[in-house]
């Protein structure tokens, strides 16, 4: 079985993977001062809101699997012309 940790770094699985990332080195780059890195997290909390609408959306329509994939992802956020978070 796949550790947590392991799914959670996979992009078909976490869709906010970078919004992660980014957070992560902002919170390195600035000693762990949360206040420094608060857009950061305010883009990760959008990222997450945004993709589980998606993934309610999708169980409600029986769509298999309810996170869409990297790529399918990548042609979303392409169709709306912008990043919604």
């Amino acid at each position: 079985m796949m550790s947590r940790n392991k799914k959670m770094r996979d992009h078909d699985i976490n869709p906010c993977l970078e919004e992660t990332d980014a957070s992560s080195k902002c919170m390195d780059d600035n000693h762990y001062q949360k206040d420094m890195c608060s857009s950061y997290f305010i883009k990760y909390k959008n990222c997450r809101k945004f993709w589980n609408t998606i993934m309610i959306a999708r169980r409600r329509d029986g769509v298999v699997p309810y996170m869409p994939t990297a790529e399918e992802r990548k042609n979303i956020l392409q169709s709306l012309g912008r990043e919604p978070y």
